[in-house]
């Protein structure tokens, strides 16, 4: 398995990402090439309260793996199996895109799993392929981003987890929607009226504009809507447990610009470059411009979905089908680049 993602990390990369370097070859080529002893499990866990959380806990085990249908995805996982007693890397939580759900991004989640980490997936309350009522609550900028550190707070009190998170060795990973929550996390501050404001004033975002009427449909979608501006008019939510940030083609049209210069959490960014839901600029553009330590790259070729799993079958949404790819681009082998990029950010980040 690993020297068949290091060929389809290579074929990817030099069909499509010209700028890398040949040491960037080498380091990528060694990362895949460390064989991990460990697979990944995974449990489920309900975080208490008004509004439950459900959780998928993907961690290390030696138990082996196999391919697992579960709905349209298929994580490679060993379910219920018993933690390895190697000692954790670190935790990572994961936030999924609105409309989504905690298996979203299961490939990501099972790769830092085997490489030794916790990685806690959310399926978002009010925010998920059953229910998006939260939308349109008018608490949502500030509520998703609380609900990712509730998960964190259940963790850090576990009889089972808490003693085995190493102590400042906490990350966060967020995908469209979830790019907000997770750069939220790290001090970035919301304007929620600036959304509203944003789709008044640009005809070249109909993707996060659409979507900010509110759902019509119960299927992954990918940004966050205009409508939920009641949330105040600052939202702050940072949380300083969590010490690094992945934000893929996050939604960040609503944040300001000088919050983001003030963000000194390292944060490694990804934009796609055909993204028909959050139209680069205004996004992940707005970002970059602004948070100059952070790790940032456009994906040639990638659309919004790019940074989700495969899933094996079609699932039509508000925002398109997220198992399609723009003609041409290979998620799978995309994948195998993106999921070395991201065990390295965090083994740099998380020492």
């Amino acid at each position: 398995m690993t020297i068949l993602l290091l060929l389809l990390a290579l074929r990817f990369a030099a069909r499509h990402i010209r700028p890398f370097t040949a040491a960037a070859f080498v380091a990528l080529a060694t990362l895949s090439g460390a064989a991990s002893a460990q697979n990944a499990g995974l449990r489920t866990l309900v975080v208490p309260g008004d509004e439950p959380v459900n959780v998928a806990l993907f961690y290390p085990t030696v138990r082996s793996a196999g391919v697992v249908q579960l709905g349209p995805w298929r994580p490679v996982v060993s379910l219920g199996a018993p933690v390895s007693a190697e000692p954790l890397k670190g935790l990572i939580l994961v936030s999924h895109g609105t409309g989504g759900n905690e298996l979203a991004h299961h490939n990501l989640a099972t790769r830092l799993a085997a490489e030794g980490y916790l990685v806690a997936a959310v399926r978002h309350p009010g925010d998920n392929w059953q229910d998006r009522s939260m939308i349109t609550s008018g608490r949502y900028f500030g509520e998703r981003p609380r609900q990712v550190s509730r998960v964190l707070d259940a963790l850090l009190a576990s009889p089972e987890w808490g003693a085995r998170i190493p102590a400042g060795r906490i990350g966060a990973l967020g995908h469209s929607a979830g790019g907000y929550t997770v750069l939220a996390l790290a001090g970035a501050q919301a304007e929620p009226a600036r959304a509203a404001q944003h789709c008044r004033s640009v005809l070249d975002d109909p993707g996060f504009c659409s979507l900010a009427q509110g759902p019509k449909a119960a299927q992954p979608a990918a940004a966050a809507p205009a409508s939920a501006a009641p949330d105040g008019a600052l939202v702050s939510v940072p949380d300083p447990r969590i010490r690094a940030v992945v934000a893929l083609a996050p939604m960040a049209v609503v944040f300001t610009p000088e919050s983001l210069k003030a963000v000194t959490v390292p944060v490694l960014l990804r934009v796609a470059e055909q993204d028909a839901v959050l139209t680069g600029p205004y996004h992940g553009g707005l970002v970059a411009a602004n948070l100059a330590t952070a790790q940032a790259a456009t994906v040639p070729g990638a659309g919004h979905f790019a940074f989700m799993a495969q899933p094996s079958q079609s699932l039509p949404s508000d925002a398109g089908d997220a198992a399609a790819n723009p003609a041409g681009f290979d998620r799978v082998a995309y994948h195998a680049v993106l999921e070395a990029q991201v065990v390295q950010f965090f083994a740099q980040q998380l020492k």
